[in-house]
């Protein structure tokens, strides 16, 4: 009996050092992916060509921007996506539609309210909207189109953004 058991506390000391070793050698990675970089510069050349509104995108912004998503839907009233990784870590969309303006600003920006709360970025007004999920601004006094710039990056990072873009 005795000899079963130190073969069986032998066998399993061994069982936990070669995992251990194999432990060892196997790549772990620390903290979360980086954040892969996506080109809309066809896309978005695509989009000033078909849509019924002059189509914004940022000039200017330093590389610690990344863009991350891009998306043009004709069919679904010209509707522009631009999503970036801001530098701080937080998320960023430049959403554009010819679509009706209440529902598009309902679901861009997640279902945020409206403030009375206006800023001037570019010499142009923009209004704020507060949410549990995303904060944005939009474009006031455009007609034919709404701009949102959205995500769950400070007002600051979001003015930023809307002081960056242009349409050609």
């Amino acid at each position: 009996m005795q000899k079963t058991a130190r073969d069986m506390i032998l066998s399993l000391a061994l069982i936990v050092l070669a995992a251990g070793v194999v432990w060892l050698f196997i790549p772990h990675e620390d903290g979360e992916p980086p954040v892969k970089r996506v080109d809309y510069r066809v896309d978005l050349l695509t989009a000033r060509r078909a849509a019924s509104y002059p189509v914004a995108a940022p000039e200017g912004l330093p590389g610690e921007w990344k863009p991350t998503s891009v998306r043009f839907r004709g069919e679904d009233a010209d509707a522009w996506h631009l999503g970036f990784h801001a530098p701080d870590g937080e998320y960023v969309a430049v959403e554009q539609s010819a679509g009706k303006r209440e529902p598009f600003i309902e679901d861009a920006t997640q279902g945020a309210e409206k403030t009375d709360a206006t800023q001037r970025i570019g010499g142009e007004t923009w209004t704020r909207y507060e949410g549990d999920h995303y904060d944005a601004l939009v474009l006031e006094g455009t007609e034919g189109s709404t701009t949102v710039v959205t995500g769950t990056a400070s007002f600051g990072q979001l003015a930023t953004m809307a002081g960056a873009l242009r349409t050609e």
